[in-house]
């Protein structure tokens, strides 16, 4: 749908997998009311059990470490997920990375190594002897540690291959279609609601700019009442801004977001005489699994299989090692 924005409003998203949380604790919000009717998670028979995998991770010190991918996926969550989140979040959590990771171990974008520990590329990691260092508890290594072997060897599956699992840290409200935001139509990442993140960190943020700078960030020569300058703006499915026309050039909202540096491209704009003030909803690409929003539901009841039910609709649950 389009608008001319008056007191320029409009709302958008991007990004890869997630910055980490690490060592933040929960905000316990609101609880949603749980939906009438979950989807459900079809499981697939589970496989004979294998020997444990090994998987090569590129460190950050660019060293290749060898390690068993459990052991590795406990330090993925440490640094990724709250300890305080609950338990069947923090499962859904540990499904969710063990897919990513095995997925993206097929692929070549580390010719050397499976992931990496960069949480802008791959996931990020650290070690539980790391954690303790920056004020981490062994309780939160052994909640952690109990997600992963509550889940040993679980994936999730589309067609018979690994799903690509992305994950983020808060949506907004609402995740969003990958074709929005990558341009690939993905069957099991599509835009769904993500209610009781109104207590997360990011959950809402607000920017603001000088004329003169938000025109210098986009590139453009902008001139007269700041007001003037917004045109015609497309939405996602998802609620982000799609296209924004901004002194007669038509951006995607994933340029936008990263030429202003937003958290997603979720978000609503108010022009001033002399500024410009952006405020976002959620935090990162807001495709696939929120991780606020699984706890969230775990909250409301659900158990890791509804969470991821929910999140991947159509993925197939399966237990296998490699």
């Amino acid at each position: 749908m389009k608008q001319i924005w008056k007191e320029v409003c409009f709302a958008a998203l991007m990004g890869l997998v997630v910055p980490a949380v690490l060592l933040s604790a929960a905000v316990h919000f609101t609880i949603p009311d749980p939906p009438e009717e979950l989807p459900q998670l079809t499981t697939a028979p589970a496989q004979p059990q294998q020997e444990p995998v090994r998987i090569r991770v590129l460190t950050e010190s660019s060293l290749v470490d060898e390690m068993d991918l459990e052991e590795y996926l406990v330090g993925v969550i440490l640094a990724e997920m709250p300890a305080s989140f609950e338990e069947e979040a923090q499962k859904a959590q540990a499904v969710v990375a063990r897919t990513f990771t095995l997925r993206t171990g097929q692929g070549s974008k580390h010719p050397q190594a499976a992931v990496c520990m960069d949480s802008g590329c791959c996931q990020a990691y650290i070690s539980p002897e790391k954690y303790l260092a920056a004020g981490g508890t062994e309780e939160g290594i052994e909640k952690m540690r109990s997600a992963v072997e509550a889940t040993v060897g679980q994936v999730l599956t589309y067609g018979g291959e690994l799903i690509e699992a992305t994950y983020f840290s808060c949506s907004g409200g609402s995740t969003e279609d990958a074709v929005a935001v990558w341009g690939t139509d993905v069957p099991y990442l599509r835009a769904v609601d993500s209610p009781g993140e109104e207590g997360a960190a990011h959950y809402t943020d607000t920017l603001s700019f000088s004329a003169e700078a938000f025109a210098s960030a986009l590139g453009l020569d902008l001139t007269g009442p700041t007001k003037t300058w917004f045109g015609d703006v497309t939405y996602t499915a998802g609620g982000g801004v799609d296209t924004a026309v901004i002194g007669g050039v038509n951006f995607r909202g994933t340029e936008l977001r990263k030429a202003l540096g937003l958290r997603s491209t979720a978000f609503t704009v108010t022009a001033g005489e002399d500024a410009v003030t952006i405020t976002t909803r959620g935090y990162g690409h807001r495709v696939g699994m929120s991780q606020y929003g699984a706890d969230a539901m775990a909250l409301a009841g659900s158990s890791y299989e509804q969470i991821l039910a929910h999140y991947y609709q159509g993925a197939v649950l399966e237990s296998r090692n490699n």
